[in-house]
């Protein structure tokens, strides 16, 4: 696979959503709806659900573009909100400058599976602003065992949207994923930081699945799992210019859980850092039946820093042994390229690639690889795996 052979989903993204530099041009001087005005209270201590719910939907139902503000101040949503469309317009502007509190109980919502979610929408913009899950209580549960504790709500998604931007915003202390894009197209995250301990379960910082032409830019992810992870269905996925850790790494996976699922294809990863993280540029599938597949992937221009596992294919997935013990993956992983990956390996082995036997993977390439552990040269593992080498690789090829 040519390095230069991709189209940049970044340009399909900007004929349709709103560039960066015009955000100060938006018609924020008309149809604002100030949750202040609804009712809201910033003392976060009384629930401002009603205002949020009041401002949306004047915003929606609005035919001409609008926008939701809010001010300085931190408010209280205590329950699980749906932002739905189908609006009126499709230009809907939510400026945040205060922060959004989810209940401090995590059971109010445990099992909700969201807190914040807009489903079916187009147009819509969420500027600034930070999103508090609470989510440590229900990390203390998990913790401690009790099978009484629930899943945990996502903190922000989307789902069945089209032409989203997310820009400026914060997610913190998630009680499980803090931002999910499903089944979407023409999504963009620019500047997003997110936070959570790195013990915290669950709590993946971005995950995309089912959706195509999302672009993850400029953004910081320091959480208990995965920085950004891909589930199935995902198409023409760009991350550029992020930083990562701690955490599980960037992550195509896991994949292949059923028999029949859509593939992921045309995913690019570049001017990524990883620092004390558990992996670094990962793919993960089961090890089980499945038509899934993994194609077309370029990860360049990556710095680890003490990563357990700077380059890893691990198609022996199996948690706890269950559901898959002495199974093989069904999922093809083909053209996968791996440039200018550098820095240190938190273990001996750097590149640990173990593919399926029943479906090898093929058309990997290693180029420019310069990976160490313990100021000398690391190790390379290979399983079931094809590709070519060139440039300057260390640790050397296991082809």
């Amino acid at each position: 696979m040519a390095i230069n052979s991709k189209m940049n989903p970044l340009l399909l993204l900007l004929s349709f959503l709103v560039p960066i530099s015009q955000l100060s041009a938006l018609p924020f001087t008309q149809h604002i709806n100030n949750v202040l005005d609804l009712g809201a209270n910033p003392d976060g201590h009384t629930d401002s659900t009603a205002a949020f719910s009041a401002a949306w939907a004047a915003a929606c139902a609005s035919a001409l573009p609008a926008s939701v503000y809010v001010p300085p101040g931190r408010y209280l949503l205590p329950k699980a909100m749906k932002f739905a469309g189908k609006c009126k317009n499709s230009a809907v502007t939510i400026r945040i400058d205060g922060t959004l509190l989810a209940p401090s109980d995590y059971n109010v919502i445990g099992s909700a599976g969201n807190w914040l979610l807009f489903d079916d929408v187009t147009g819509v913009s969420i500027l600034g602003g930070v999103l508090d899950g609470q989510g440590a209580g229900l990390w203390a549960c998990k913790a401690s065992g009790k099978s009484t504790c629930p899943s945990g709500a996502t903190t922000l998604g989307f789902t069945n949207s089209n032409n989203i931007l997310i820009s400026g915003l914060g997610s913190v202390n998630s009680q499980m994923f803090h931002i999910v894009i499903n089944g979407c197209r023409g999504v963009q995250l620019q500047g997003v930081k997110v936070s959570a301990s790195g013990n915290s379960p669950n709590t993946d910082g971005i995950h995309v699945q089912s959706s195509s032409d999302v672009a993850i830019l400029n953004s910081n992810v320091a959480t208990g799992d995965d920085c950004v992870s891909v589930g199935a269905g995902t198409a023409n996925l760009w991350i550029e210019n992020m930083a990562c850790g701690p955490g599980h790494g960037i992550s195509i996976g896991s994949l292949g859980k059923e028999l029949q699922e859509p593939g992921v294809q045309n995913v690019t990863v570049k001017s990524v850092s990883f620092r004390g993280a558990e992996n670094g540029v990962r793919i993960k599938t089961w090890g089980r039946p499945s038509n899934g597949f993994v194609k077309g992937v370029l990860f360049q221009h990556a710095l680890m820093v003490n990563v357990q596992n700077p380059i890893i294919i691990d198609q022996k997935y199996c948690p706890d042994n269950k559901g898959c013990p002495d199974q093989v993956s069904g999922v093809k992983i083909s053209d996968v390229t791996y440039d200018d990956i550098h820095g240190t390996s938190a273990t001996e082995v750097a590149v640990r690639l173990e593919c399926s036997k029943a479906q090898p993977c093929s058309g990997i390439v290693l180029q420019d690889v310069k990976l160490t552990y313990k100021n000398e040269e690391a190790e390379a593992s290979c399983a079931n795996a094809a590709g070519t080498a060139s440039g300057f690789v260390q640790p050397s090829s296991c082809f």
